[in-house]
């Protein structure tokens, strides 16, 4: 048997590729926690993903029958898929470890909260991920509150420019 070399560089960790993100959503709900989540997805829905066409905007995740699925999240059809190829709007089954599914959906079922995805995205490896918040709804009057704090926020950052 040949010895494999010792000195062989190791691939440098890629950063993470953003597919979809839903940025209204820390608009709309306070987000107390985040998770990362991975997805059953067929082979058209990744080549799609790859491309970069998805939509997370009517997203959220839910329970049925014990388990975690996602519901509303637009993968497009794949151009160059054939009629095998997969449901936009499908059901997608989220990969959690059993302890984590119990968890939120005790969050769920029990204090109120929703499960919102807030962006989709390829890990290092190249792995398809989502990135849930557990999430309380904001009224009226908070998301006002939110609008005039960020404009306060820009005002002062104008200001110290021109000063500094």
């Amino acid at each position: 048997m040949a010895e494999k070399p010792k000195n062989i560089p190791k691939r440098p960790p890629q950063a993470d590729r953003l597919v979809a993100e839903n940025r209204k959503i820390r608009y709309d709900y306070f987000v107390q926690e985040e998770i990362e989540a991975g997805m059953i997805l067929s082979g058209t829905e990744v080549k799609s993903l790859r491309k970069g066409r998805a939509s997370i905007t009517d997203a959220y995740a839910t329970e049925i029958s014990g388990e975690l699925w996602v519901l509303n999240v637009n993968i497009p059809e794949y151009e160059g898929g054939n009629r095998n190829n997969h449901e936009p709007k499908r059901p997608r089954k989220l990969l959690l470890h059993r302890k984590q599914v119990s968890k939120l959906i005790g969050l769920i079922k029990i204090k109120g909260l929703t499960l919102a995805p807030l962006k989709i995205y390829f890990n290092g490896r190249g792995i398809a991920k989502i990135l849930l918040g557990v999430a309380k709804g904001k009224k009226e009057y908070e998301k006002r509150e939110a609008v005039k704090e960020r404009d306060w926020k820009r005002e002062q950052r104008s200001l110290m420019k021109e000063k500094g």
